[in-house]
């Protein structure tokens, strides 16, 4: 128990930082940019799901938190939010290479996850526009008073309050979940995916909507054994957006925005991993 703990605490301070510059970004747009800032954000914004896209494919787990964060403010589009989650890859890379894997399926699945992320994020913003009469405007203010903190403070103060109150919910969940794969066992979730060929791509997917970057590892370990086929692979990593998801439910209002967000996650990803099983 004592290497769980270690692991929570290790895999919550690397989030710290990127919540801290996340939650300063958006404070620093509400105390000191204003309206101004709001408008030159929602005009560039046509272009978020390309940018959400490449980000989102560096082998960190981070940025999700981030774009999470974002999203709830409102400075994001849901495209935008959506091409992040499904580009994240976490520890994905560093597994493959130091594997020894091939360049060619290293590189096939990073231009993979890029491209399916970023059509998928400017096709949702384009339904979006189509269905919707008037775009949702940044509403970080709204955000920090769901928070209960002093937005009059300085703005780098009010950061640190929302990544506080962040980071002791990370460390509870984290806890859980870490404690949770001691006790059943990492072999056993092995053995359980491998032994349903079939149900392939919807065990990858259920497994990558943990919201922890271990999944990324379980799954790309799960596919260099020959338990998971490459569609399943794909299916699990798509959906597979570290703790951004844990994040978005804590955070994000209405609570049915953030299941019409799982939703589209679950659809792409479980689509994506039967096409590629039934093409490759």
């Amino acid at each position: 128990m004592l290497d769980v703990l270690l692991d929570t605490l290790l895999d919550t301070a690397k989030l710290i930082p990127f919540l801290f510059l996340t939650y300063l970004f958006m404070e620093f747009l509400e105390h000191k940019s204003g309206d101004a800032a709001a408008r030159w954000l929602k005009r560039s914004g046509k272009v978020g799901p390309l940018v959400g896209a490449g980000l989102g494919i560096l082998p960190q787990c981070g940025f999700s938190a981030a774009a999470s964060g974002l999203y709830t403010g409102r400075v994001i589009t849901t495209g935008t939010l959506v091409a992040v989650y499904l580009s994240t890859s976490d520890e994905m890379l560093p597994i493959l290479i130091s594997s020894g894997a091939n360049w060619k399926l290293v590189l096939g699945i990073l231009g993979a996850k890029f491209a399916i992320g970023m059509l998928a994020g400017f096709l949702v913003d384009l339904i979006s526009r189509l269905f919707r009469k008037q775009e949702e405007v940044p509403d970080i203010e709204d955000f920090c008073e769901r928070e209960h903190c002093n937005c009059k403070d300085h703005f780098a103060i009010s950061a640190l309050k929302h990544t506080g109150k962040i980071t002791l919910f990370l460390l509870i969940f984290l806890f859980l979940f870490n404690t949770g794969v001691f006790l059943i066992g990492e072999e056993n979730i092995k053995h359980f995916a491998s032994a349903q060929p079939v149900l392939g791509s919807l065990i990858a997917t259920l497994l990558g909507l943990i919201p922890n970057c271990a999944p990324s590892v379980l799954l790309t370990e799960l596919y260099l054994s020959g338990a998971l086929k490459l569609g399943d692979l794909l299916a699990g990593l798509l959906v597979n957006a570290g703790v951004g998801l844990a994040l978005l439910f804590r955070n994000n209002r209405p609570v049915k925005d953030s299941f019409r967000i799982l939703a589209i996650l679950v659809g792409i990803g479980f689509s994506v991993g039967l096409l590629v099983d039934l093409i490759i």
